[in-house]
């Protein structure tokens, strides 16, 4: 069993060490040793973070419909400021999405 105290210092740890995320087109299933999303999209992406209990950290990736107008996303992955690639959950397509909307992903890690 760990503490609560070192749950709360791994959470912060991991919040601390997110820097950007990425979005891509490809969904074949997470290798670990994979370095990049499968298919890369290019697209700039906006980044939130942020604790949302003491042993959750809660990431936002948000992306402007004007940048993925048509596109299908089906993986989303999250670097640390060296660009090594800390996370990659590929999912069900979404999209096509239209100029006016705004792609949001969330995703949760939860320290136990």
């Amino acid at each position: 069993m760990i503490t609560d105290k070192l749950r709360q210092y791994l959470a912060d740890e991991i919040k601390d060490k997110i820097n950007s995320g990425q979005i891509g087109y490809g969904g074949n299933s997470t290798d670990p040793t994979s370095t990049t999303l499968d298919v890369p999209s290019g697209v700039s992406v906006t980044i939130n973070e942020q604790s949302t209990a003491t042993n959750v950290v809660e990431i936002k990736l948000s992306i402007a419909g004007s940048d993925i107008q048509g596109k299908i996303i089906r993986e989303m992955g999250l670097f640390d400021s060296s660009n090594n690639m800390l996370i990659r959950e590929n999912f069900d397509g979404v999209g096509p999405f239209s100029t006016t909307e705004t792609l949001e992903i969330f995703y949760t890690v939860e320290v136990e």
